[in-house]
């Protein structure tokens, strides 16, 4: 009797102590320690590899990966785990969830992934007793978690929230029905924001000291850059639970580039709670570049390339690439940031990383379609309004500095979708870039808003005629510009822009005076013996009749007399009247062209 007691107890012992292997596991996944997870649920696993949760749980390890992303053999090898299980002890609801969950990660069957889910959920309902009828809600959390896995490409976050809710009606203790329901919630995109924190504000109400669930929170004010909540909830955080890795990382990132010293000493709280891994390695070279020690931090980079490789550690090139921006190498930096844009997963990228792409792009021209592209994938990645304004904004003044204008115009124009209201300075930027992209047209386009919106300003006369000007060899086209230019000068202040006006019509009295000696020495210029003029001299009497009006024109503008643009335009008026008046009556000759005319 006592012998059996005896193996009883250590049945009741063995279990327990499987159960807690499982929960210590799982928060180690929780708390991105998915390195020290693997290792205590391969224990786990070991020790009874015939149990389903020991089964499914090391399943969950390699899906989670090695925290930066999931690789194809992570995924393989959990597939070959439950299959094994599958196998050797049947179509259990847990194995059916990790073989669903795994068709999601390989991009499979969604519905056939659901029907394992549907399976599993049939399996587990209770047929009699208090809970009849009711499905086993960790399966449901199980499914649901499946579903809050990967991107927003990966699974049914929808169906996955149905599930959860399920179980957290069944389930009124467990916090993480709800920390997945906040990341479905999160993965269907940012206007469900609201929702994700009420969902992560009830795991909170189910265990108060759930840093896991605090954080969320702040990493989603962090998103919104709302700094007093974000740094509330990851003090909170902290107080929560000392040992919680990721909020460290998170606020050694936020700081990196604003206090370095701050930066440190999250840097060192960082990797006293985190696995001890090559990578976290890597913030120590990445805040020895901070702390403007490049030989030091590349000497790091180096020793961990030599020890890991590029691609086991993708984030060294940003490194390299930070570096040797610093020292002048440009060629070297180019390098190692295309390569690691290029190849390094999604979740390792962040917006600036994208910037220092973009920045060290256009030193090289030729590379300015490049550069753009990582604009894109960096507005792609970050929807926050406020932040992409901000990429635009920087990318907009990289493509200035490189004088790669026709860039820079097209990225200051995409900043003009955000705003509402232009400033000065945003039409003067538009603007110029326009011009030195010798995007005369746009340049047109853009003075005459910038004249409407700043009329006393000079600038966009300046760069309206300046345009004009440039636009096109034809001096026609010019002339109607100068036109519409003078009409605005005249609304705006006759006064103030008269020396203006009169350079404009100056430029016109010579286009016409030089169009009317072209049409002279037309052959069917002839005025008939009877004095019958060609359409030749009539245009030439129409073209010299707009000099005259030019030339009063710019009499009006100085009326003075003795004022020596008044002075001009008499004299060219004179000259050119005597030319209307001989052509208007000329005298009768015997055949061909009248002649004696006063030079035109």
């Amino acid at each position: 009797m006592k012998k059996s007691l005896a193996l009883l107890f250590a049945a009741v012992f063995a279990v327990m102590c499987l159960t807690a292997q499982i929960a210590d596991g799982i928060k180690l996944l929780n708390y991105e320690k998915n390195k020290s997870a693997k290792e205590l649920l391969q224990k786990n696993y070991n020790a009874n590899s015939k149990d389903p949760q020991a089964i499914y749980w090391l399943g969950q390890a390699f899906l989670a990966g090695n925290g930066i992303e999931v690789t194809k053999e992570e995924v393989a090898a959990a597939k070959a785990l439950y299959q094994k299980g599958l196998q050797e002890i049947g179509g259990d609801a847990w194995l059916l969830v990790g073989m669903g969950h795994v068709e999601i990660r390989e991009g499979g069957d969604l519905n056939a992934a659901k029907q394992k889910f549907e399976q599993a959920i049939t399996a587990t309902t209770e047929t009699k007793g208090k809970n009849k009828g009711k499905p086993n809600p960790s399966i449901l959390l199980a499914i649901g978690r499946a579903n809050a896995d990967g991107d927003s490409k990966m699974g049914d976050p929808i169906y996955g929230i149905d599930k959860l809710k399920q179980a957290g009606a069944i389930d009124l203790l467990n916090p993480d029905i709800y920390i997945n329901m906040g990341i479905s919630y999160q993965k269907m995109g940012g206007e469900n924001g609201g929702e994700a924190v009420k969902a992560y504000q009830e795991a909170i109400s189910r265990d108060p000291k759930n840093a896991l669930a605090i954080y969320r929170i702040g990493k989603i004010y962090q998103s919104q850059n709302n700094k007093e909540l974000f740094e509330q909830y990851y003090d909170n955080a902290k107080t929560a639970d000392p040992a919680f890795p990721p909020v460290y990382y998170s606020l050694y990132q936020y700081y990196a580039e604003k206090d370095v010293t701050k930066a440190k000493e999250y840097l060192d709280q960082y990797v006293n709670s985190a696995d001890k891994d090559p990578r976290t390695e890597i913030f120590l070279a990445d805040y020895l570049f901070r702390a403007g020690r490049y030989d030091e931090s590349l000497a790091k980079a180096k020793e961990l390339e030599a020890a890991n490789g590029l691609k086991a550690l993708p984030k060294l090139g940003v490194v390299f690439a930070l570096n040797y921006t610093r020292k002048g190498d440009s060629v070297s930096a180019k390098k190692y940031i295309d390569e690691f844009l290029a190849t390094a997963p999604e979740k390792e990228i962040q917006p600036a990383d994208y910037k220092l792409g973009i920045e060290i792009a256009t030193k090289f021209p030729g590379s300015e379609a490049l550069a753009s592209s990582y604009v894109e994938k960096a507005l792609a990645a970050d929807t926050l309004k406020a932040n992409q304004i901000a990429m635009i904004n920087s990318a907009a003044e990289l493509f200035g500095k490189a004088k790669a204008y026709p860039e820079q115009l097209k990225w200051m124009k995409r900043q003009m979708e955000f705003k509402t209201t232009m400033a000065e300075s945003d039409h003067y930027g538009i603007t110029a870039a326009a011009f030195n992209s010798k995007d005369y047209a746009q340049t047109i386009d853009f003075a005459k808003a910038y004249m409407a919106a700043f009329p006393q300003k000079p600038q966009p006369y300046s760069f309206f005629k300046r345009a004009a000007m440039a636009i096109s060899k034809d001096t026609a086209l010019i002339v109607g510009q100068l036109n519409y230019l003078d009409s605005v000068y005249k609304v705006v202040d006759i006064e103030k822009y008269k020396k203006s006006i009169f350079l404009d019509e100056y430029f016109k009295l010579n286009y016409y005076v030089g169009l009317s000696n072209e049409i002279k020495k037309r052959a069917d210029f002839k005025v008939t013996t009877d004095g019958s003029k060609t359409p030749a001299v009539i245009e030439f009497l129409n073209t010299c009749q707009k000099v005259v009006s030019i030339t009063d024109r710019m009499m009006a503008l100085y009326p003075d007399t003795a004022d020596e643009n008044n002075k001009y335009a008499q004299e060219v008026k004179a000259s050119i009247q005597k030319a209307i008046d001989y052509y208007t009556n000329p005298p009768a000759k015997s055949g061909g062209k009248a002649a004696g005319a006063a030079k035109s």
